[in-house]
Formats: structure tokens, C-alpha cells, sequence
């Protein structure tokens, strides 16, 4: 971790760095993407936007002025609103990455506050015949969180990925969220990177290489198996994680994980080849079940592995209904482990 990093986030975040010695640190997705985001920032042009209350903690955080500097030079505070938070003019990149940025939102649930990366910049690189590149990380929360109700609690990675010229991506751990943002941060395109507010908490292993990344457009194989296929991303990793460790433990069946990552570009590739392998192919996601990420793959496994097939595809979505309040029934609303064990026995016709 840089200088920078290591002064600032323990306040900021309320997390503390382990021995530098150690080949891997144990964070959270949360500290993990905001440390990238910080330490890459300070290191670069890098344009970064956060709230007000935001930019003064990390700005007096240390007394150094060296730091005071920087951090008012490439931190700018935004409004709360997102529609203008998103796209101000201070927060336009430059093409040739001299001057990245990365938008942090409240929430990337306002569709009020995405008309200009839908309608502008999205097809800028088009529209200007491949003249001009836009590099520019728009990152927040996606889906729901705990008891937030129906206008933050929404997963709109279909939405986004229908519109050509974004690029989608959904990290699930740690790891994955330090190696797709650096990506992401050094791509061409605009990107949408999408994380999910209920796993800000979970921590894992994080590579200490400085330059740790991981290609977009490449899924992972979270977990081997030979016997049912479950994709999952974002909160169902997890989810799916821990069905297929009760199901190898009950029935003896195993459940092979993949987590795209990236949605848009995806590796169907992964899937297809799992699918051939084990025959039978579960989709567990948060979104709603009309339009989603899960019907275009089950929609493509049809084209490239039907004949494989051994049971129809099943997917687990969220209800269709807008989020309830009451935890009891967000609970009966989400994917859950118990939906995704009774799918997986469902196809498996136990």
C-alpha cells in the first residue's frame, strides 16, 4: 500500500492494515475498492468525486501539506444529488488517460441520474467516429442493501449492459474488486462498476502486488464441480458458495460456481464449457427475473449447449415487486441458500 493509503483509509474507513510483510491483506470489498481508488488517484491524475462530508475527512485526515494538496487537487466534492453528481464538468476525462476519473455515487439505483453515461457518454466514442475516448469509472452501490426499501434497492446491470458502449462489472470479493477497478480505471471505455452494499463487510484474501489485475471480460471459476452448473454474481456468490457446500454435504452432487464478473463484455465461454461438462445449469442473481443478465445466458446456453442439456434452466431471481420495507419481507423477496439448494435438487432431480 502506498504512503497515502495507508494514512488515510484507516480513518476514512475504519480499518486497520496488517504487517506490510505479509504477502496478502485481509480487507473488506468496501476498503479494498476505496483504497485503489484513493491510492491510484493520489499517484496520477486521477479525478475523484465524493460527497462533502467525504472530502473533508480525507483531506485532514494528516497534517502533511503534501497531502492537503493533492487531496484537494484530484478530490472534488459533488452534490448529494446524482444526477448531478455523475457527470459534472469537473469530473470529464481526458482520452489519452493523462486524466482518468472515477465518479463515486451514492447509488447507481437513480435512474434520474444516468441519463448523461446512457444518453452521452456511452456513444461518444461512436458518435465521434473513434476520435473521442471517454475512460470513466462510475462506482457505487447496486441492488438492495438492508431495509432501504423499494428506490435503493434495485439491480439495474441489465439495464446498463443494454446499452452499447458501457462496460458492466460486478466484483464479488475483495480480490476481484482491486483487480477489475485498476482495469477498469485503464480502459477506454466507460465503465459501470457496480458493488453491492450488503457485502461491504465480507473480507478476504487480497493479493499485495501494487500492480494486481484482472482482465475484464474473463469469469471465475469459484468453485469445481462436476454435476450442476450455478452462475452466480455480485450478492449470489456467496449465496451459491454455501448451497454447494450443504448440497455436497447432503446429497453427495457437485456444484460446479462461476462468477462472470465482468457483464458486459461476458465470458460465456466459461459457462458454455461448464455446462457441457456437468450437464445442468442454475442461475441465481439478484435481479428481477423479466430482462435480465440471467435470461440472455440461459438464452445463449440454449444456442451453444442445448443439446447438452440434461434438465431445463433454472434461475432465482428477485420477486417481481418493488423491494418491501419490513425485514421479513425483503427476506422472502431475496435469493436466499435455500432457493438455490431446492433449484440445484430441482435440476438434479433429487
Amino acid at each position: 500500500m502506498g504512503f497515502y493509503s495507508e494514512k488515510i483509509l484507516p480513518y476514512l474507513l475504519d480499518w486497520s492494515l496488517s504487517d506490510p510483510k505479509i504477502a496478502a491483506y485481509r480487507r473488506s470489498l468496501l476498503a479494498e475498492v476505496q483504497g485503489e481508488v484513493l491510492e491510484i488517484g493520489f499517484g496520477t491524475g486521477l479525478n475523484l468525486a465524493y460527497y462533502p462530508e467525504q472530502v473533508e475527512k480525507i483531506i485532514t485526515v494528516d497534517p502533511n501539506p503534501g497531502v492537503h494538496a493533492l487531496a484537494q487537487k484530484r478530490i472534488q466534492s459533488s452534490p448529494i444529488t446524482v444526477e448531478h453528481r455523475l457527470l459534472g464538468s469537473e469530473h470529464l476525462p481526458m482520452a489519452d488517460h493523462s486524466f482518468d476519473s472515477v465518479v463515486s455515487t451514492f447509488t447507481l439505483c437513480s435512474i434520474p441520474g444516468v441519463e448523461q453515461a446512457l444518453q452521452e457518454i456511452a456513444k461518444m466514442l461512436y458518435m465521434s467516429g473513434g476520435e473521442f475516448k471517454v475512460p470513466i469509472v462510475f462506482r457505487g452501490p447496486n441492488g438492495s442493501a438492508f431495509q432501504v426499501s423499494s428506490q435503493h434497492s434495485q439491480a439495474l446491470e441489465a439495464m446498463y449492459a443494454n446499452f452499447p458502449g458501457l462496460k458492466v462489472v460486478m466484483p464479488s470479493t475483495a480480490a476481484d474488486a482491486k483487480g477489475l477497478l485498476k482495469s477498469s480505471i485503464r480502459d477506454d471505455n466507460p465503465v459501470i462498476f457496480m458493488e453491492q452494499e450488503r457485502m461491504y463487510g465480507i473480507k478476504g484474501e487480497v493479493p499485495e502486488d501494487e500492480d494486481f489485475t484482472i482482465p475484464l471480460g474473463v469469469a471465475d471459476i469459484k468453485r469445481e464441480g462436476k454435476d450442476c452448473t450455478i452462475v452466480a454474481r455480485s450478492m449470489t456468490v456467496p449465496l451459491a458458495l454455501q448451497a454447494a457446500e450443504k448440497i455436497q454435504d447432503e446429497f453427495d452432487v457437485s456444484v460446479e460456481v462461476i462468477d462472470p464478473r465482468t457483464i458486459k463484455p461476458l465470458d460465456i465461454d466459461t459457462i458454455v464449457n461448464s455446462v457441457r461438462k456437468t450437464n445442468r445449469l442454475v442461475i441465481a442473481e439478484e435481479s428481477h427475473y423479466f430482462a435480465s443478465v440471467g435470461a440472455e445466458i440461459s438464452h445463449t446456453i440454449m444456442e451453444h449447449a442445448f443439446d447438452y442439456l440434461d434438465a431445463p434452466v433454472k434461475r432465482i431471481s428477485t420477486v417481481e415487486a418493488p423491494m418491501p420495507y419490513a425485514k421479513n419481507l425483503e427476506a422472502a423477496a431475496l435469493p436466499s441458500v435455500e432457493k438455490i439448494i431446492e433449484a440445484v435438487k430441482e435440476v438434479c432431480y433429487i
